[in-house]
Parts: structure tokens; C-alpha cells; sequence
């Protein structure tokens, strides 16, 4: 049987550091398709673990194997190594480099999408509103799947001690990647922690998911409000009694079927519908 897809690997330079870029791309029909839509996956692990070999557990690899699309995968720096801004900084160096090679790549320009998982979400979040801002390089579609975007308390990350991930951890994770801004509590700034956000215009429109035991779930859930009230497209499913990351760790349930399923329709539809035309450089 053929490989429906082959792995490539590049590196780019940031901020002096050099940051190794994982490139998945489909084979079937590789010299006949059109164009595909370009994404850029995001690791998860609380800003301070993952690795970019993460993406084969991922929702994305399905992405590359089942429908084709080309997905970029940067091995980030984690908090052990530079707090932020570092990991911004790459994720948004590696969106630049998917639009730089859309045409080597076979990608479709005006379908560069961004998603991730838990501190992936945040990172993808976050780099939509960085993208917005510098107005380089437009996002056409966000997947921030149950997202780690929250510096502060919610009710739902508040003496949490679901499986995976919670309150302890979560306190943790957000230390050792704010650094010294860790005491700024709610002036952290909006690329930082997401949820810190006052200005949700003009950001791609969006589809995650989420389990209702788990700390983010209220985050999540306030992401895509946010976004609604600024008239952006976005949705949310919730999964009843589901912990941090179900889908990853248990894909064989039957919850975490459905949620697959749904999440690839959400993508199919997004590719159907969602288009951002990059500017002339």
C-alpha cells in the first residue's frame, strides 16, 4: 500500500534560535489536484512540554491522509527555553513561511488555516490576532480546539481536578510561560493570554470543540462568544462529562468518534466556504 503522504523537514531562524518545521503533504493524486488549503498545526502541552511529532496524534494528520490538505508543523520553543513571546514568535515565522512557499508547496494561498490543541489553541488565538494586527499574512479559518487562552481563574479552571489537566498543572503552565508577566494578572497582554482580548473584529471565523469537565471549558466557551458578538463566525460543540484532550487519548470511544466526525465536517465546510486573499507584498 502507498504512503498517502510524505514528511518533509525545514528550518527557519527566529530570533537567533533555529526553529525546525515538520511538512506533511498528501501524495494521492499530488500531480493532478488543484491547490489545497495550507495549515499550520500547533502542539500542545501547556506551553512547557510537546514536541512537534505530536501532529500524528493530532486532529490534523487525518487532514493531510483523508482530504489532502498540506499541514506545517513548527517545534516551537517551549517555556523551558524562552517564555513568551518565543513560541508566538515562531508559530507566526512558520505562517510566514507557509505563505512564502504556497506555490512550492501546492497550497492554496487564500486558504492558510491555523489550529491546534489545548496550549496549540492558544498559540492559535493568539497568532490571529497577531496576524490581524500586522496585517502580513491573512488567516482564513481558526480551529483553536479547546484552547489554553486564559491566564486567569474561570469558573470551570477553578479548583478543577479533572484527568490530564487541571487547576494545579494549569497554574504551572502559565507561570513558566508568562515569566515576569505572570504577576500582571488581568493586563497580561492579549497575545499572551487570548481571553485578555477587547478587539474581536476582524479575526477568522472559527470551529472547536470541548468537554464540559474540563478547566478550559468556560474559556472556550467565551472565545467563541466573543467572536459571534463581533460578527465573526464561530462555533463550539461541548461533549458532556468529557476530560482535557479525549479525542487524543481515547480516540477509539465512541464520544470521541463523533467529535472527530464532527470536527472534519466543520473542516470540510470551512474549505467550501472561508477564503482570505493575501495582499500584494
Amino acid at each position: 500500500m502507498s504512503k498517502l503522504y510524505t514528511l518533509e523537514t525545514d528550518k527557519i531562524v527566529v530570533d537567533n534560535s533555529e526553529i525546525e518545521l515538520l511538512i506533511l503533504r498528501p501524495t494521492i493524486n499530488a500531480k493532478s489536484r488543484d491547490k489545497t488549503p495550507g495549515i499550520l498545526w500547533i502542539h500542545g502541552g501547556g506551553y512547557v512540554t510537546g514536541m512537534a511529532k505530536m501532529i500524528y496524534m493530532s486532529r490534523a494528520i487525518a487532514l493531510v491522509k483523508k482530504y489532502g490538505a498540506v499541514v506545517v508543523t513548527p517545534e516551537y520553543r517551549l517555556s523551558g527555553q524562552a517564555p513568551y513571546p518565543a513560541a508566538l514568535h515562531d508559530c507566526y515565522a512558520a505562517l510566514k513561511y507557509l505563505k512564502a512557499h504556497a506555490d512550492e508547496l501546492g497550497v492554496n494561498s487564500s486558504q492558510l488555516m491555523v489550529g491546534g490543541e489545548s496550549a496549540g489553541g492558544g498559540l492559535t488565538a493568539a497568532l490571529c490576532m497577531y496576524a490581524r494586527d500586522k496585517g502580513e499574512v491573512n488567516i482564513a479559518y481558526q480551529m483553536p480546539l479547546y484552547p489554553m487562552i486564559d491566564n486567569l481563574d474561570t469558573d470551570s479552571s477553578r479548583d478543577n481536578h479533572a484527568p490530564v489537566w487541571n487547576t494545579k498543572r494549569n497554574h504551572m503552565g502559565w507561570k513558566a510561560y508568562l515569566g515576569d508577566l505572570w504577576e500582571l494578572g488581568e493586563n497580561v497582554p492579549a497575545y499572551a493570554a487570548p481571553a485578555r482580548q477587547t478587539d474581536y473584529s476582524n479575526l477568522p471565523p472559527a470551529y472547536t470543540f470541548v468537554g464540559d469537565i474540563e478547566p478550559f471549558y468556560c474559556e472556550t466557551l467565551t472565545y467563541i462568544e466573543n467572536l459571534k458578538k463581533a460578527g465573526v463566525e464561530a462555533s463550539v460543540d461541548i461533549y458532556p462529562g468529557c476530560f482535557h484532550a479525549f479525542d487524543m487519548l481515547m480516540p477509539f470511544r465512541k464520544v470521541s468518534k463523533k467529535a472527530i466526525a464532527r470536527f472534519e465536517e466543520q473542516y470540510l465546510l470551512a474549505c467550501e466556504k472561508y477564503f482570505a486573499k493575501q495582499n500584494e507584498q
